[in-house]
């Protein structure tokens, strides 16, 4: 009975997973995303959220382009690093592999880091108690749920963060006692600035995206024709997160300070307190009290738990299909593949969260972290991307510029520390210039190191032959083993000559569009949007103030609609038939196998063995449904 259930809760996700809209802003939605931008705010005032967003949010839109032509150049790859070993071999193999895990290594960090500070703001719990109990149960169900809990997960984190980011909008512009309106709003941020206004801005961070594996999971795991429309709707829905997050949650901190309810009065945030991501907790409780504590917790819980999940998810792949099976057993059998995924989980989950503890002893903070992540991973974004849209990279370029990119960027961020401070601390270089110059260089380096090694060594001539042919149907004892369909395994598919040729038609002019929009949206979010307000010196009015505010929140309840209600729609069908099947089971009153052999809700074309179970069983119609009695089933 459990695995007639699983078949069509799996073709339920596979519904869901095709709208990468839900998903990926989950993934992208950081405890960073909610604390650091409105840090931000806090610290640079309604400029940060803008500047916060626009800039992801065209990362988010460039990426599009590049999960497309993984889906196009590999249609069978696993992870990111398997198109890499594909093209270069071992050598660049392995150089892309430390980026990538240092990659999640330093997210996994910052997560826990600025979720553990939170929790202990909020509830006085422990900071090292916090860091081993958030991973906990994210382990657990990232262990026997894979990638389907992630994208569950996903679905519920982002609705519900949606729905709490309303709720903290409408308390301060509506229904607060204290503020209440965009007017009042405004009225106390001239005051504010009166006494403490911005003196400057600066920050910066590119490389997250494009090296770490749980994005690419989620470009693998979805459906390549859905990928675009997903990508656009997700990041334009992301945009709505930091901006209207921050711009609520970062100014109701800078006016509601000076009031007796801020929990520092009368005293301001102090600069560790806001680098440790507080300024959201803070105001929550401010604007609602103990309600608003709840409300943080929830959020800031989700946004840990759902991006940890990913970065389990990611390391696990990598460690299982990258170096176990790729360097020290390519012959494992899929049920060893998963025994060593799960031993990952488990690994990588305590690891991280000793970690993320000896930081906290050591005073490094979430802010510290979010910066230092350009400075170290940057350098792998242009060669990254490069492998899969020119032809021309050869293997030197590819291997060298990473790390030499990543050897000039600790030279800038260190010089450029000492010069400006005379000495190396966790707080001098964690100031912005200093982390402003280590990820500038790290991210615009290779723009130097692959041309110089290009003439040196010569254009490369690759045909992507090589990415085509990646593990091309060696993955069914991985999929007999889950209990799960084969095109449920993330990278892999079965498709004809014919339908590989209309699949390349159609990713081929998505990646036109994806770079095209690409191109546009930088334009409007990075130049037609905010430079005319720069360059003219515009001062907020207070309409215009209004004006922001109510975009904000507007755009906020569309995200709702995108990545809330239009996967439920899009869903319905197989969700009406997986609850129809539970009820009938659960009230006794027809036995599933009954039930998928009436035609309601039959799930064509899976076969395998379901996870604890020792028996094969089909569900390819009603041919097979009848080679098993009722007993057989029950008793599997």
């Amino acid at each position: 009975m459990i695995c007639e259930r699983s078949v069509d809760i799996c073709s339920s996700i596979e519904k869901f997973r095709n709208s990468v809209a839900m998903s990926f802003p989950s993934s992208w939605t950081w405890a960073a995303t909610l604390l650091q931008s409105t840090s931000i705010a806090y610290d640079y005032g309604v400029s940060g959220p803008f500047w916060y967003a626009s800039g992801a949010t065209v990362q988010i839109i460039l990426f599009a382009s590049i999960a497309i032509e993984l889906k196009r150049r590999a249609p069978n790859a696993h992870t990111f690093l398997e198109v890499i070993k594909a093209r270069y071999g071992k050598g660049t193999h392995i150089i892309f592999t430390i980026f990538g895990l240092m990659t999640n290594i330093l997210v996994t960090a910052m997560l826990l880091t600025g979720g553990s500070a939170a929790f202990t703001a909020l509830t006085g719990v422990p900071t090292p108690a916090a860091c081993f109990l958030l991973p906990l149960g994210v382990i657990i169900y990232t262990m026997f749920g894979g990638i389907k809990a992630t994208f569950l997960m996903d679905y519920v984190h982002t609705v519900m963060l949606l729905i709490i980011i309303i709720i903290f909008c409408l308390t301060t512009y509506a229904t607060s006692n204290i503020l209440g309106s965009p007017k009042a709003v405004f009225d106390l941020l001239q005051q504010a600035s009166a006494s403490h206004p911005v003196s400057g801005n600066a920050s910066g961070n590119f490389g997250i995206v494009f090296c770490d594996n749980g994005y690419y999971n989620k470009a693998i795991a979805a459906s390549p024709v859905d990928a675009l429309p997903g990508y656009i709707l997700g990041g334009l829905s992301w945009f709505a997160i930091p901006f209207t997050c921050a711009t609520t949650m970062g100014l109701a901190a800078l006016v509601l300070e000076s009031n007796p309810v801020f929990p520092t009065f009368p005293d301001r945030m102090s600069a560790s307190d806001v680098s440790a991501g507080l300024v959201l907790p803070y105001a929550a409780v401010a604007l609602l009290g103990s309600g608003g504590a709840v409300c943080a917790l929830l959020i800031i819980f989700m946004a840990v738990t759902s991006a940890t999940s990913s970065e389990l998810i990611a390391v696990s792949s990598i460690f299982t299909y990258d170096i176990y099976q790729g360097y020290f057993n390519p012959d494992a059998s899929g049920r060893r593949l998963i025994y060593m995924s799960h031993c990952c989980v488990l690994g990588f989950g305590l690891i991280m969260a000793a970690f993320s503890t000896s930081l906290h002893f050591g005073g490094v903070s979430m802010g510290f972290l979010y910066l230092f992540m350009g400075v170290i991973i940057s350098s792998a974004v242009l060669p990254a991307c490069l492998t899969l849209l020119w032809s021309g990279l050869n293997k030197q370029a590819a291997m060298l510029s990473p790390p030499l990119g990543l050897c000039c960027s600790l030279v800038a961020w260190l010089v450029t520390c000492y010069k400006e401070s005379g000495v190396l601390t966790v707080d001098t270089l964690g100031a912005n210039y200093p982390m402003l110059a280590g990820n500038v260089v790290a991210l615009l380096s290779p723009c130097i190191f692959i041309p110089v090694l290009t003439l040196i060594f010569g254009l490369d001539h690759y045909d992507w032959e090589s990415m085509r042919q990646i593990r091309k149907g060696d993955d069914h004892d991985l999929a007999d083993a889950a209990g799960v369909d084969l095109e449920l395994v993330p990278g892999e598919v079965n498709q004809s000559e014919a339908e590989y040729q209309s699949e390349q038609t159609k990713l081929l002019r998505a990646s036109k569009i994806a770079k095209y929009l690409c191109l546009f949206l930088t334009l409007a979010l990075l130049i037609l949007w905010p430079f005319p307000m720069f360059g003219s010196r515009y001062i907020f009015s207070e309409k215009f103030f209004t004006g922001w505010v109510v975009v904000g929140i507007i755009w906020i309840f569309v995200a709702l609609a995108c990545v809330g209600i239009y996967p439920l729609w899009e869903g319905r069908k197989s969700m009406g038939h997986v609850f129809k099947a539970i009820y009938l089971d659960v009230t006794g009153r027809k036995h599933p196998r009954s039930y998928y052999a009436h035609g309601a809700g039959t799930v064509e074309g899976i076969e395998g063995i379901c996870e604890g179970a020792g028996t094969p069983t089909n569900f390819k119609g009603e041919a097979k449904v009848g080679e098993k009695s009722k007993e057989e089933y029950s008793s599997s």
